[in-house]
């Protein structure tokens, strides 16, 4: 069935507003990182509050400067969203410094730091102007845990996280996106050379025939259901202390 993309737009929007205004809050700040996901946060906050900026935050990967920072630009000039840059590069490398005289870092901790200095500079901007914070992480990312823990999964709102990766780059095409946005290979740029799905081996294509028809092949079947196993704890609030549901372990 045809979506009527009108209507989710209206319905999107409609989402933001209600967040903007259950919180009292004037405006949403939002990482452009130049890709799909943040091209349609941006383009739906710019619609609902006329007070959205982009923040574009490189950090230390060579695509943050070249072609991730030309695309975050030229949506922001198309869909005429304010946009602010933080270079973070300095600070990471300050960083990594600093922890490596107390522990060896790990490459898993490393990737990590940029997504959790990017949501620092964010909510610092949005506690300071009474901004919202917009997530940008879609539904396929989502299943197979594939963002950073208190990094790019952590948000105030986020309008697009039902939506996979294939609905998304259509719904870009109905909002008259840049193509170049669309046609390039999905990156969180951690690294220099780093893709999606390169990474988790596996497609895009393959996730979103799994989440919206069920489809995948036997391997296919068992990676996703290996990582969107041990990536469970992502999804949920941390546990706490509750002694109602506590069971004494036997002795």
């Amino acid at each position: 069935m045809k979506r009527n993309f009108e209507q989710e737009t209206h319905n999107r929007v409609a989402f933001i507003q209600k967040c903007l205004n259950n919180a009292g809050a004037s405006g949403v700040v939002y990482g452009n990182s130049g890709g799909k996901d943040s091209a349609l946060v941006g383009i739906l906050c710019k619609k609902a509050c006329a007070n959205t900026v982009g923040v574009i935050m490189p950090c230390g990967s060579r695509r943050n400067y070249n072609e991730d920072k030309t695309d975050a630009q030229e949506i922001a000039r198309l869909f005429d969203i304010p946009t602010r840059t933080v270079d973070l590069t300095p600070i990471k490398d300050s960083f990594l410094t600093l922890l490596g005289t107390q522990t060896q870092l790990s490459a898993m901790a490393i990737s990590n730091l940029a997504p959790r200095l990017r949501m620092s500079t964010l909510y610092a901007i949005a506690a300071s102007e009474n901004r919202l914070v917009a997530g940008t992480g879609n539904r396929s990312e989502g299943y197979m845990g594939y963002f950073t823990k208190w990094g790019d999964g952590a948000y105030d709102f986020n309008p697009i996280a039902d939506l996979t990766v294939s609905e998304i780059y259509d719904f870009l095409r109905y909002l008259g996106a840049p193509e170049a946005v669309i046609a390039k290979a999905p990156s969180a740029a951690l690294f220099d050379g780093q893709t999606d799905e390169q990474e988790m081996g596996i497609t895009y294509k393959a996730i979103d025939a799994f989440l919206l028809q069920g489809t995948a092949t036997e391997a296919e079947r068992a990676l996703m259901e290996r990582y969107h196993r041990v990536s469970e704890h992502k999804r949920r609030l941390p546990p706490h202390y509750n002694c109602d549901n506590i069971t004494p372990l036997s002795s």
